[in-house]
């Protein structure tokens, strides 16, 4: 029998969803490799960009990795975005957008969107001068994950993302973790 190991992390801003590089042109990039030190064969269930911090669940089991990337788990994210958030907006984003998938037009599905006034868990990083406009944060939870579906999502909406914060995958939670933490899960 396998002993398969699973764990979370919080991946910080700046670091790519992978622990190798395979490619010559992300020679530059920094790898969650480079910060934590885990068990040969882990890989990274689902992804978060570059620009995405928060949640991001570690394995070594493939059928746990496909089984949290299927639809039947939602994510939920915290996301500022450049402007502020009106009820309509909120409305709007929860029907579903009509957002590019690989250059063509796709309809997101129906998800939870709401107005966060409480940001007391997120962690506070710089991301630009107040004299450049107001900010605003919602939550937005998917069951479905397309290439940069909340940046997509938001920018539609006419309010960009300035920052996104996964904070839930299923029942794992971020908590109180801190940037390239990890700990282990059990499944």
């Amino acid at each position: 029998m396998t002993n398969f190991q699973y764990f979370k992390i919080y991946k910080p801003y700046g670091y790519l969803s992978q622990f190798i590089n395979h490619q010559n042109k992300r020679k530059s990039k920094k790898l969650l490799g480079e910060l934590v030190n885990l068990p040969e064969g882990v890989m990274a269930v689902g992804r978060l960009d570059e620009k995405s911090e928060g949640l991001l669940l570690l394995t070594t089991d493939g059928k746990f990795s496909n089984h949290i990337t299927s639809s039947k788990i939602d994510k939920e994210y915290h996301v500022m975005v450049d402007g502020v958030i009106t009820p309509e907006i909120i409305s709007e984003i929860k029907e579903g957008l009509y957002i590019s998938v690989e250059g063509k037009p796709y309809k997101t599905k129906p998800c939870k969107a709401a107005i966060l006034n409480d940001t007391s868990h997120i962690i506070e990083r710089f991301v630009r001068d107040e004299r450049h406009g107001p900010t605003s944060w919602l939550s937005v939870t998917l069951t479905e994950g397309k290439y940069r579906q909340v940046r997509k999502m938001t920018a539609k909406v006419g309010l960009p993302t300035l920052r996104l914060v996964r904070v839930r995958i299923g029942n794992y939670k971020l908590e109180t973790m801190k940037p390239s933490e990890v700990l282990p899960i059990n499944y």
